[in-house]
């Protein structure tokens, strides 16, 4: 019930313990005097509110009040002292504190000195290291005839059609199939339940020019034709993207169902009105403004990366604990999140906790390293994010999610996601400043 601050000069006492890296245990002693004002203080409140019978508003007698409220006011006092004093030791002593405290009452009552410690997370201490000239290695590129090119053919590619012919398959083609696949003499299934489509498929389309699909399946169909029947041996690679077949052999019983010829379209004025060009020079002029806006973006996130890296490797500071933990199951999320996108499933998942547990654990101890160093060089920076910036982003997030932005922003104020997006922002002023003052070595390409 009761607003306001007390006064806080009955402070006798405050003392400080590191008990860990980025742990502290704050001792505090309040004089009797302040928990007798604070009893004081909030019983006056309370009886200015109290309705009893017998009594207008306001009027009841204090002793009936405080036989009433006795809880209550002990409760609200002891609340109001502790947070007061916690508040103000924690700025006296200068204390930059993460996170919530876990305070522990001592001792309080009526008439009795107030004691109570509080257990914090800081902020690490470290010497900033010199974050201006960070070096950068990018390979000295353009865009050439031959990229423009190879762009138009991947747009011709979108628009191609695809006729049935009854010739043998040549490279080029698209094979049409059914198969049924083994490894080490089992379904594939056996081996990897979610890999399904690996095991078994009906006019199934691959094509015979590359390594699409498997390496090495579709050209052992050369020469094939329609009707025909063979078995083709692979070897999964290495970094195959199911993780059991990795390495192995497998074994697949193929019919050709039909042979399809890749027809391209001309790349003319017509192909380039299909993509809202004027004339086929506009599309020519398009995509090689796009391959260049690519290419600048490419060396932007290189040289950011390599910047964040040198930084982080030129300091070495030990972390509060309870970020780590935090931001780590932030990342386990994500990680099982993507893991599901693509389709693998819930038990696979849990086969692999403890690999996922490990790269979460290390990519949260660089983010939150990073982020207290992004954070100094922000403070020393004057940097800022106003509110134009933030709107500009949740702008670009709810356009990227597909969301309408009143949506969005209702959204992101239910789960006080609104300092996170200050704090993106303010991320990307830092990552602009360290890129803009890189020292960049640019190589031949290799």
């Amino acid at each position: 019930m009761l607003s306001g601050s007390f006064n806080l000069y009955f402070i006798v006492n405050v003392s400080v313990e590191n008990l860990a890296p980025c742990k502290k245990l704050v001792r505090v002693e309040l004089d009797a005097t302040a928990v007798d004002a604070a009893f004081d203080a909030v019983t006056k409140d309370y009886q200015k509110q109290a309705a009893l019978p017998g009594f207008r508003p306001g009027k009841a007698p204090r002793a009936m009040v405080e036989k009433k409220y006795d809880a209550e006011i002990k409760d609200e006092a002891k609340r109001k002292l502790i947070g007061d004093a916690y508040r103000k030791a924690i700025a006296d002593q200068k204390i930059s504190v993460i996170g919530y405290p876990d305070i522990e009452e001592v001792q309080f009552g009526r008439g009795q000195i107030l004691q109570f410690t509080a257990t914090v997370e800081t902020a690490p201490e470290f010497q900033m290291p010199e974050y201006k000239g960070l070096t950068a290695t990018i390979e000295t590129k353009s865009v050439t005839d031959a990229d423009v090119d190879k762009a138009l053919d991947l747009l011709r590619g979108q628009q191609a059609d695809y006729k049935t012919v009854t010739r043998s398959l040549t490279n080029g083609d698209i094979a049409v199939v059914n198969y049924t696949g083994t490894c080490e003499g089992k379904a594939i299934t056996e081996l990897a339940p979610t890999a399904k489509g690996l095991t078994e498929q009906k006019n199934f389309w691959i094509e015979t020019e590359g390594n699409s699909f498997i390496p090495g399946f579709a050209a052992q169909l050369n020469g094939a034709n329609a009707g025909d029947k063979r078995t083709v041996n692979v070897d999964f690679p290495a970094d195959f993207v199911t993780p059991q077949l990795q390495g192995k052999k497998g074994v697949y019983e193929v019919e050709l169902v039909e042979v399809k010829e890749k027809v391209l379209p001309p790349l003319d004025n017509e192909f380039a009105k299909k993509y809202g060009a004027e004339d086929f020079d506009k599309l020519k002029a398009g995509v090689r403004t796009d391959l260049e806006n690519e290419l600048t973006h490419s060396r932007s996130k290189s040289v950011r990366a390599q910047t964040v890296k040198a930084l982080l490797d030129k300091v070495t500071f030990d972390l509060p604990e309870t970020a780590v933990a935090n931001e780590t199951r932030n990342v386990v999320y994500d990680l099982v999140r993507q893991n599901t996108q693509r389709g693998i499933s819930r038990e696979l998942i849990e086969t692999q906790k403890d690999e996922i547990y490990s790269i979460a654990a290390t990519n949260a101890k660089e983010r939150v390293k990073l982020a207290f160093l992004v954070g100094r060089i922000a403070a020393q920076e004057k940097l800022e994010a106003s509110q134009e910036d933030v709107l500009k982003r949740a702008q670009q997030l709810a356009m990227m999610y597909q969301m309408p932005f009143d949506q969005f922003i209702k959204d992101l104020q239910k789960r006080d996601g609104v300092n996170e997006l200050y704090q993106q922002v303010l991320h990307e002023k830092v990552l602009d400043l360290l890129e803009k003052n890189a020292t960049i070595t640019e190589t031949a390409p290799a």
